[in-house]
């Protein structure tokens, strides 16, 4: 068993626990049929256990997809599908042994059976074309799209933001200058929803069209990755603030604790900078409200 895997599983959970995020908690359960947690599927509808949950969990929260099942290779073509051209399977292992004689010091044999783990490559539905039907259902809503608020959807549709819905993954993608949100019906909460949109909006004024906010980050996790996301949580609460949303408590606005600790004990001015850039990003996208108002009426954010 190459050590590397061992490596970069353990890597991905000390990187959240040191945000203060947990890869199975978030304020949306899509990929979580009926609001609830689920496992990653096998083909056969059998879960995975022990240490391939939080890989194919940390996988799948990455990529945002919604399905839990999994397959190999060989299991999608058994299937009579295939497995997409260029796309990239997750490594899975499970635990086996090898059988070794040993020859005692009276000169008989004594078998002793040996443990290590065996990886191999298993693909999402979603990167397989021609699987039945039923690996492809969608998660049903958690909230009735009825329940979005009106004046929320006016205030970011007016942004002119590129914001697109689907999959399982709420970010803002600086080379294709968009945000990516998962559906509205997907959250617990209206709240939760737009208190999210917030968050991702925020991290769009950084762009150099807009505000041009940049603190050196040069890795994921990094100082500069934690004072940016300190500024998009503080962003987002003086948003809801001004847009009269209270998120749910405790859902998403103490994500990043951990890792803003560190940023902050170090430097007692750290917290003045970040609201004050929060409060620019903030006035920013209320700005364009004006813009909004002398042009004609922007599409809405809804999918």
């Amino acid at each position: 068993m190459k050590k590397d895997i061992y490596q970069k599983v353990t890597d991905k959970i000390i990187a959240d626990l040191e945000q203060g995020q947990l890869t199975w908690l978030k304020p949306w359960s899509a990929g979580n049929m009926d609001g609830r947690i689920t496992k990653p599927l096998r083909h056969n509808g059998m879960p995975y256990s022990g240490i391939n949950v939080l890989m194919l969990w940390g996988a799948t929260q990455e990529a945002g997809y919604l399905s839990p099942f999994w397959m190999t290779f060989k299991q999608a073509k058994e299937f009579g599908a295939h497995v997409r051209k260029g796309e990239r399977g997750e490594t899975v292992v499970y635990a086996s042994t090898i059988t070794k004689a040993e020859e005692q010091d009276d000169g008989s044999e004594n078998e002793r059976k040996i443990p290590f783990l065996k990886q191999y490559t298993v693909f999402n539905v979603e990167q397989v074309e021609g699987l039945p039907e039923h690996f492809y259902t969608k998660p049903e809503p958690i909230i009735d799209p009825s329940q979005r608020i009106d004046h929320a959807e006016g205030f970011f549709a007016a942004t002119g933001a590129d914001i697109r819905h689907g999959g399982n993954s709420a970010h803002y993608n600086g080379g294709s200058d968009h945000v990516q949100m998962p559906f509205f019906e997907s959250f617990r909460s209206p709240e939760s929803y737009y208190a999210t949109l917030a968050h991702e909006l925020t991290h769009w004024t950084k762009h150099k069209s807009r505000l041009d906010r940049e603190f050196g980050r040069k890795r994921w996790g990094d100082e500069g990755y934690a004072r940016e996301e300190l500024v998009a949580e503080l962003g987002a609460a003086f948003l809801c603030a001004d847009l009269e949303l209270t998120p749910e408590p405790g859902s998403d606005h103490a994500a990043y604790i951990q890792s803003w600790l560190k940023v902050l004990s170090e430097d007692k001015r750290a917290i003045f900078s970040a609201a004050a850039h929060a409060q620019r990003a903030a006035d920013y996208l209320h700005s364009l409200q004006t813009k909004h108002d002398q042009q004609p009426q922007a599409e809405g954010v809804a999918a």
